[in-house]
C-alpha cells in the first residue's frame, strides 16, 4: 500500500547510513553502542522505518568518519522532517503515488525520459499540461485536476536550481505532431521545446517516424539516477491512475539499455531541434 511505503527521502538517508557504516567497518551493535540504543533501533533506521534525531545522526557520521561537509549537509537535509509544500500535498491527494515521483526528481542528478506520444512533463507548458491531464474520462474533481497541473509546472523549478539535474529527453515524432489543445496551444508548446533545448542541462532528441520498429514502441518511461552507488536507479512508468516504480538493478539496467538503443536511432540534438522547428512552422 502507498501509505505504508517510506518516503523517498527516508530511504535515501537509510541507504547512505548503511553505506557509511559498512565503509567504516562498523557493526549494528557498535553503532547502537555509540548513540546508546538497542541494535533494533539502528536496524529500523537503516530500513527507513524510524527517523533519527540530528544529534544522533551527527554522532554516527563522526563515528563513521564522514568528514566531507557536503555529505554531512546532505544527510542533515534528508533527516530534517520537512513539511511537504502545499502543491505537493494537493497533488498527492489527487494521485497518491505522485509525491514519490516529485522527490525522485528533487534528489536525482540525471533524468532520462522517453515519451512516445506526449511531451515530457518537465518540458510542458501549462496549457498543454491541462489539455493532457483533462483529456481522458476521470473521476477527478476540477480542483484535483488543477492541483495536478500546478504540480506539473512547479516541478519544472528543479531545472532552475544552481545545480540542476541532467535532463535527457527522447521524444517520438508523434508527440510533436498531435495537436494537443489545437494549433495555438501546440505552437506555443513547440516554441517552448525550442527554448528549453538551449538550456545547459537539457538535451532533447527526436525519434523520427521513419525509424521504423524500435524498443520504445512498447511504452514511455522515466529513469532516475542518483549520486553515488548507495541508491539504485529507479524506473517510473506513468499510468492513468498512478505511477509504477521499479527499483531492482536488473529492471533499471534493462531500461537503460532501451534508452541507449533509442538514443542511437534518434536524431542528434541539432537535427532534432530542426525537426521541432519545421513541425511548428507547418502548423
Amino acid at each position: 500500500m502507498a501509505g505504508s511505503r517510506p518516503m523517498v527521502r527516508q530511504r535515501r538517508l537509510a541507504a547512505l547510513l548503511i553505506e557509511f557504516r559498512e565503509t567504516a567497518g562498523k557493526t549494528l551493535d557498535e553503532a547502537a553502542d555509540r548513540i546508546g540504543c538497542h541494535r533494533t533501533k539502528i536496524n529500523r533506521i537503516e530500513n527507513a522505518r524510524l527517523g533519527i534525531s540530528l544529534g544522533e545522526l551527527r554522532d554516527l557520521l563522526t563515528f563513521y568518519g564522514v568528514e566531507d561537509s557536503a555529505q554531512v549537509d546532505e544527510m542533515v537535509s534528508l533527516a530534517r522532517r520537512r513539511r511537504q509544500p502545499g502543491w505537493v500535498q494537493r497533488a498527492g491527494q489527487a494521485r497518491p503515488t505522485y509525491p514519490d515521483f516529485i522527490e525522485y526528481e528533487e534528489m536525482t542528478d540525471c533524468i532520462r525520459s522517453y515519451q512516445h506520444g506526449v511531451i515530457a512533463g518537465l518540458l510542458q507548458t501549462s496549457d498543454y499540461a491541462r489539455e493532457i491531464i483533462s483529456a481522458a474520462p476521470s473521476s477527478l474533481k476540477r480542483e484535483e485536476m488543477d492541483a495536478l497541473v500546478e504540480a506539473r509546472i512547479k516541478r519544472q523549478e528543479v531545472l532552475e536550481r544552481s545545480t540542476p539535474p541532467r535532463l535527457c529527453v527522447i521524444e517520438g515524432e508523434a508527440a510533436l505532431r498531435v495537436q494537443v489543445g489545437g494549433r495555438g496551444v501546440m505552437r506555443k508548446q513547440l516554441e517552448h521545446l525550442e527554448e528549453m533545448a538551449g538550456h545547459p542541462s537539457v538535451e532533447i532528441q527526436v525519434v523520427p517516424d521513419q525509424a521504423g520498429a524500435h524498443a520504445g514502441l512498447t511504452g514511455s518511461f522515466v529513469l532516475f539516477s542518483f549520486p553515488g552507488t548507495s541508491f539504485p536507479d529507479v524506473v517510473c512508468l506513468e499510468q492513468r491512475t498512478g505511477t509504477l516504480y521499479m527499483e531492482s538493478p536488473e529492471e533499471a539496467a534493462e531500461y537503460a539499455l532501451i534508452f541507449d538503443s533509442l538514443r542511437s536511432i534518434a536524431l542528434n540534438p541539432g537535427d532534432s531541434l530542426g525537426l521541432i522547428s519545421r513541425v511548428r512552422q507547418e502548423m
